[in-house]
């Protein structure tokens, strides 16, 4: 079937997740009902109007203030949206019409969420973390089967076994709970796609919070002591893995294999 209409389809589907997401990403560290109230403005407490609650077209047509109050809205909302509807437009581009797609589909959400969340609290709350390992299972157990690949659900359980078991050691030399919880989910997902995903995947996620961290110190902007969130640096390096592990495997080994 024609990959466009899906893209199209997947990228506004990207925008609604987007804006709820945002609702998700404020409310949830506050223990806050996702459902009541509705959008409002947390300055003057004034309902968004519905026209106003469109995708990043809201945000422009308000130039970016409270239709209200003219407080400031954050330029991250329509970011945000904009960013989810780019990320399920390039999984789309990824896995096509597959049955997989809904599984990384709701990764790439829930990664937008808690990478920002973990950003804002240093925290990935269990509400979102937990029940991602039934909806996983609910989709790609299925997605698995239909393909006729079972042995992915096997290297995905066993990935998220050896994911799990790494990021517990390191829990004893000060990384997060909340990690460890996040690293069985994406050795799951990493193992459906292949060893290739997971070992890429893993790495990645340690490379990129180094260079991060390296990088902060450089600046002033941490100490040694000083806590990072690592989070979003295990999901990026999650992504990495989903959209580029073939090629970057294939490099690595290159350069160990001798020259001819």
């Amino acid at each position: 079937m024609p990959l466009i209409p899906l893209l199209v389809v997947v990228g506004v589907l990207g925008l609604a997740v987007g804006s709820f997401l945002n609702v998700v990403i404020h409310r949830v560290p506050r223990d806050e009902s996702l459902v009541h109230p509705g959008s409002h403005c947390p300055s003057c407490g004034h309902a968004v109007r519905n026209r106003h609650n469109v995708p990043v077209l809201g945000w422009l047509v308000l130039r970016g203030r409270c239709a209200d109050c003219a407080t400031r809205i954050s330029a991250r909302y329509p970011l945000v949206e904009a960013g989810t509807a780019a990320l399920f437009v390039a999984v789309a581009a990824r896995f096509g019409w597959s049955w997989a797609l809904p599984g990384y589909l709701y990764l790439a959400a829930v990664a937008i969420a808690l990478a920002l969340i973990d950003l804002d609290v240093m925290r990935l709350p269990d509400k979102i973390v937990l029940p991602s390992y039934a909806v996983a299972a609910a989709l790609l157990v299925p997605a698995a089967l239909l393909a006729g690949d079972p042995s992915a659900l096997f290297r995905g359980a066993v990935a998220a076994v050896l994911l799990y078991l790494l990021y517990r050691v390191l829990g004893s030399f000060g990384m997060g709970g909340g990690d460890v919880k996040l690293a069985p989910l994406l050795g799951f997902y990493l193992g459906w796609l292949g060893w290739g995903a997971v070992a890429v995947g893993a790495f990645s996620g340690f490379l990129l919070g180094g260079v991060a961290g390296a990088i902060l110190l450089l600046l002033g902007a941490a100490g040694r002591k000083s806590r990072i969130p690592f989070g979003p640096y295990m999901l990026a390096g999650a992504f990495l893995a989903v959209f580029a592990a073939a090629p970057i495997a294939n490099w690595y080994t290159g350069l160990l294999t001798p020259l001819a």
